[in-house]
């Protein structure tokens, strides 16, 4: 556990993050001005309203590439850790074999213990899982990630 009080431990179904300054107040109040820049546009053309919109629709775009930017990183720095922790962790057969697995994969092996990391890796390669939502709700033994972005 970390500094912060952690109310319940997190798991499957409560591992997403959320912060409420970003989802429920900057988004939230961006839209609403894209969409009113919009409809002032549909009401009355004028090129001084054009302008306010092509704003506004850059400063939600450029919200949305900050974000998509800071997850991108963390998703480089999840992968390096979980390599690390593969040598750790892992036979050398499985090791050796682990450079198959795609981004999304490694990142939602994450949250497995050690001791069930070897067997869900195994699975992933079979191509037993579809998706990396599939992977998450096979561990059984939850790995707690609480500095997500």
């Amino acid at each position: 556990m970390t500094a912060i009080q952690i109310s319940e431990m997190q798991n499957y179904h409560n591992h997403v993050r959320w912060h409420p300054l970003v989802h429920f107040v900057i988004t939230p109040i961006l839209l609403v001005n894209l969409v009113w820049a919009a409809i002032c546009v549909s009401i009355e053309f004028d090129w001084f309203r054009v302008q306010y919109l092509m704003l506004s629709l850059g400063v939600v775009l450029t919200s949305l590439a900050a974000r998509l930017q800071a997850l991108r990183a963390q998703d480089r720095v999840i992968r390096l850790e979980e390599r690390l922790r593969y040598r750790e962790v892992l036979a050398p057969e499985l090791l050796k074999r682990t450079v198959e697995l795609r981004t999304g994969q490694i990142i939602a092996l994450r949250f497995a213990s050690d001791t069930e990391l070897p067997g869900l890796i195994e699975r992933t390669l079979n191509g037993e899982f579809a998706s990396a939502k599939e992977i998450k709700a096979a561990i059984k033994n939850w790995r707690a990630d609480y500095l997500r972005v």
